[in-house]
């Protein structure tokens, strides 16, 4: 279950705290899109998650948005932040990973992922010794595979978050 396990969990990406993971030495984040900084049916980032995100630009976060949806969706989101992307990165696999921490600059030991679930955003990032984030999805309401997975999540949580 380990590989499995979030180093933090938190309701929100606003709740995330910053500050230790200041002191934990992280300069870039890798950060999923839908159900953790959107509703996976809304298109454009909210005006708080912009000034979110401006306020980790501001305090010298490397950002790198990575969601396993497709380049339209990515791209209609991500045109007005000026923040790098990946889409369709197929989470849990390495090479999508990999290539946002090229893209950040970053080591594994300086780079944490901020994601909602465990079977893409936290196992793919412990494979790689990410610094792990798991964030409460945002929206109940998914598509059907999702749903079905959250069911087997929410009995994973259960058993890793203390």
């Amino acid at each position: 279950m380990k590989i499995l396990t979030p180093n933090y969990y938190y309701d929100s990406i606003y709740e995330v705290d910053l500050d230790l993971l200041k002191k934990n030495k992280i300069e870039g984040l890798i950060i999923d899109i839908d159900n953790t900084l959107v509703g996976w049916d809304t298109l454009l980032p909210t005006i708080t998650v912009k000034e979110w995100l401006e306020k980790l630009v501001t305090l010298g976060f490397n950002i790198c948005l990575v969601s396993n949806n497709n380049q339209k969706r990515v791209m209609y989101f991500s045109k007005e932040l000026n923040i790098p992307f990946i889409y369709q990165a197929r989470k849990p696999m390495k090479k999508n990973f990999l290539a946002a921490m090229e893209i950040l600059e970053t080591t594994n030991q300086r780079t944490a992922i901020i994601g909602d679930q465990i079977f893409t955003d936290v196992l793919g990032g412990n494979r790689l010794g990410l610094t792990t984030i798991l964030v409460k999805p945002i929206k109940s309401k998914e598509f059907w595979w999702t749903n079905f997975v959250r069911k087997i999540e929410r009995r994973v949580i259960k058993k890793v978050i203390k």
